[in-house]
């Protein structure tokens, strides 16, 4: 494994759920999260400008009480909120900065490349900017975080080189995901010799509660474990991993991480086998067959979002959590710029060209009832 990981502990702080009173972020429980993690031996936390609250909580609950050196802070350049200018996207970094107070970070991504975001990058060259700041001794290690197709992965990793980590959603629930692809892009990362930053690795937080039929997998396995154990250990134990990122939310989601991944030294094969037979249960529950190859978005006279729509309807067949297959469906349907389900006019375009043979004008009526 690359040096870069060397010394840091299989578990980050994720600070971007961090508990709250009175819709305000909870300090003192953040000190008290802070606390119980660094006395565990775990080092590393990871917040973004993006985080509203954040970056201001954690120099108030890290930053103002352990030496410098004694943690890792990453934290994230978002050019795609707002930004007009290169001066602007730059400007989210003094920003960090100052609300930090770190002096300087450890580990500084380019937050959330992929699709129609990375060109913001490009535009503003924060690329070579970053490494400007390097130079400086203002950042450690530049990175990227990524929601997108193994092919972009590897494109962007082609034209940067000099780009030392990257940060993405792995989880066993998305290994093999053709709308995620986590083994693939996780493939692509390490072929360019990238050590991972996972994030996502409990899918914010639905594996924690899979179906019933994962959980009794699990259960009868080891009774004492709990559930979201398993998504953390899975993310752990592969190869080339600086750390598993869990956006904890209280003492008690940070004392359960803490109590298996403190000694954590790696999967058993008997582990593995029940990880594999947790997902071939995942795999037996009826879901909508997309593959994400969006041929039919090319016909759709609506520009309806298709493959999000899917995507969201399956976490809600998988989940049964409706806020958060409408939370997916606002980012893939209207954050892409299409269309919901019920825009659909029934011409049937999509079905024609749909290599998978999927009932797409049933399923979307589907979404518009369940999803609204």
């Amino acid at each position: 494994m690359s040096e870069l990981g060397n010394g840091i502990k299989k578990l980050g702080f994720g600070l971007m759920r961090l508990p709250k009173k009175d819709d305000v972020i909870d300090v003192e429980q953040t000190k008290k999260m802070v606390d119980l993690f660094m006395e565990a031996g775990f080092t590393y936390f990871d917040t973004a400008w993006a985080y509203a609250g954040s970056e201001d909580a954690i120099r108030q609950a890290l930053v103002e009480r352990y030496p410098r050196e004694s943690f890792q802070l990453a934290t994230k350049n978002a050019a795609w909120i707002n930004c007009k200018t290169r001066e602007e996207a730059i400007a989210q970094f003094d920003t960090s900065l100052k609300q930090t107070g770190a002096g300087y970070f450890d580990f500084y991504l380019l937050h959330n490349l992929g699709e129609s975001r990375t060109q913001f990058f490009d535009n503003f060259d924060l690329w070579s900017w970053a490494q400007e700041k390097k130079k400086e001794g203002l950042i450690r290690h530049v990175g990227f975080s990524f929601h997108s197709t193994p092919e972009e992965l590897e494109e962007i990793l082609k034209k940067h080189p000099e780009v030392e980590f990257v940060q993405l959603q792995i989880n066993y629930a998305d290994w093999e995901n053709p709308a995620v692809q986590s083994k693939r892009c996780y493939e692509v990362a390490r072929k360019y010799g990238k050590p991972v930053v996972i994030m996502e690795p409990v899918k914010g937080g639905m594996l924690a509660t899979p179906p019933e039929s994962v959980q009794k997998i699990f259960k009868d396995a080891e009774p004492e474990s709990s559930v979201a154990s398993w998504a953390v250990r899975f993310a752990a134990d592969l190869e080339g991993v600086i750390t598993v990122l869990s956006g904890m939310s209280n003492v008690e989601q940070m004392e359960n991480n803490l109590s298996y991944m403190k000694d954590f030294t790696g999967l058993t094969e008997a582990q593995n086998k029940v990880l594999a037979e947790a997902r071939e249960e995942l795999n037996r529950i009826p879901l909508i067959p997309c593959t994400t190859c969006n041929y039919c978005a090319k016909v759709c006279p609506m520009a309806i979002g298709i493959s999000g729509s899917f995507t969201a309807m399956n976490y809600m067949t998988l989940y049964h959590d409706l806020g958060s297959a409408q939370h997916q469906e606002n980012w893939l349907v209207g954050g892409h710029g299409k269309k919901k389900a019920a825009e659909c006019i029934q011409c049937g375009k999509c079905e024609q060209v749909c290599p998978q043979h999927i009932a797409i004008r049933e399923e979307l009526s589907r979404v518009a009832e369940q999803l609204g």
